[in-house]
Parts: C-alpha cells; sequence; structure tokens
C-alpha cells in the first residue's frame, strides 16, 4: 500500500498587519498561533497556499 505525501508547515512570523485574505489562508493551513504546525496532505492545491504565504511559514 502507498501512503499518502505529507508536508508539514510551521508559522514563523505574525499575522499582524498583514492582508486579510493571508489571514485567511493561514487559518486554512490550520495554523492558529506563531510557531503552531501543521501537517497537511501534499496536494496541489495546499502547495498554492503554502506559495501564497510563504513569508509567514516555513516547510519543515
Amino acid at each position: 500500500m502507498s501512503e499518502k505525501k505529507t508536508v508539514t508547515v510551521k508559522l514563523v512570523r505574525s499575522v499582524i498587519g498583514t492582508r486579510e485574505d493571508h489571514r485567511a489562508t493561514v487559518r486554512g493551513l490550520g495554523l492558529r498561533r506563531l510557531n503552531s504546525t501543521s501537517v497537511l496532505e501534499d496536494t496541489p492545491s495546499v502547495r498554492g497556499l503554502i506559495n501564497k504565504v510563504r513569508y509567514l511559514v516555513v516547510v519543515l
């Protein structure tokens, strides 16, 4: 059986002062506060969300 690929994302910069749609994107990634991490399925849509807020997050 094949395992699904995952990607771990960590919020490393504050969302204070960012655009409202970028804040919504961070919430959509499952990140709540600074240094929180989220393990997500590696899909093109998730990659697009990460790319949109790449200045706020880091991929582990």
